[in-house]
């Protein structure tokens, strides 16, 4: 009887781990943490202790927020069972057992939830904008207000230019990688929009829609205006600044007036 063949051998989108992926093509945790912490004590004058992540996927957002220190607590909420349980194993599982006991990932819808007041509430990643009804964004950031202390900030995030309304691709190449995000489809009657991520390997493996989205893309005016009518006193836009070279710089400063480019990304911020 001859030898069982060798088994084949899998591709690097086989072997990948699309949460990883992820996380190295659109997320930096340690920024987004240190610039809600220091947005917060300059608005309130104080520490934040108590984060709640909405739509938090993996918790990479809540796991950063502990390692600031023993009195610092933060709450994931996902709809997602499975991507809380890779959370859970290895974001939240990696952490040392004090700071583990101090991240609760809860697996609600982000409408209903019930929670303890927290100091800062952050929906990032554009998560938010499944609500694709101007009634149902509304009793979401009603929602948020309550969720929030006398003093509390809600964080959100933001795109928009002309691009934003465009049938497009744009990859982005990484260390053993390619990012590819792909606005599949736009409906300027409704400002609906699907869009996926799919990632490009250099054996030329691929993974087709990673991750798969809907949203209606919302504008910072319409966003603005919702956060005031749900009862927010300060709703700030903070835009990104630029280098010599005229590219972004990772700093995000209050701007009442943006620039006219054609994409860009930024956070709003709005004070209970």
């Amino acid at each position: 009887m001859s030898a069982n063949p060798a088994k084949k051998k899998l591709t690097m989108a086989e072997r990948a781990d699309k949460y990883e992926l992820y996380e190295l093509s659109v997320q930096n945790v340690e920024y987004e943490v240190e610039f809600l912490q220091e947005t917060f004590q300059a608005l309130s004058g104080r520490t934040a202790h108590l984060f709640r992540e909405d739509f938090c996927g993996t918790a990479s957002a809540a796991s950063e927020w502990v390692k600031q220190g023993k009195a610092f607590q933060a709450i994931g909420v996902d709809i997602d069972p499975a991507v809380l349980d890779w959370g859970r194993k290895n974001r939240v599982g990696r952490l040392p057992a004090k700071d583990q006991a101090r991240v609760s990932l809860i697996e609600s819808d982000v409408l209903t939830v019930e929670t303890p007041k927290v100091d800062v509430l952050a929906a990032f990643n554009f998560s938010y904008w499944i609500f694709e009804e101007r009634c149902t964004m509304l009793r979401y950031m009603r929602r948020c207000h309550e969720a929030l202390k006398d003093d509390g900030v809600l964080f959100l995030d933001v795109f928009g230019g002309p691009e934003s309304f465009e049938e497009t691709r744009e990859k982005t190449k990484h260390d053993g990688f390619t990012y590819i995000w792909d606005q599949a489809e736009f409906h300027p009657v409704t400002n609906h929009m699907k869009c996926y991520i799919h990632f490009k390997f250099p054996d030329g493996s691929r993974l087709k829609k990673a991750f798969s989205y809907e949203w209606r893309l919302y504008t910072a005016p319409e966003l603005r205006d919702m956060l005031h009518e749900a009862g927010f006193s300060t709703v700030t836009v903070y835009w990104e600044g630029e280098d010599e070279d005229g590219e972004g710089n990772g700093i995000f400063t209050p701007d009442a007036e943006g620039e006219a480019d054609l994409a860009w990304i930024a956070y709003i911020v709005a004070q209970k």
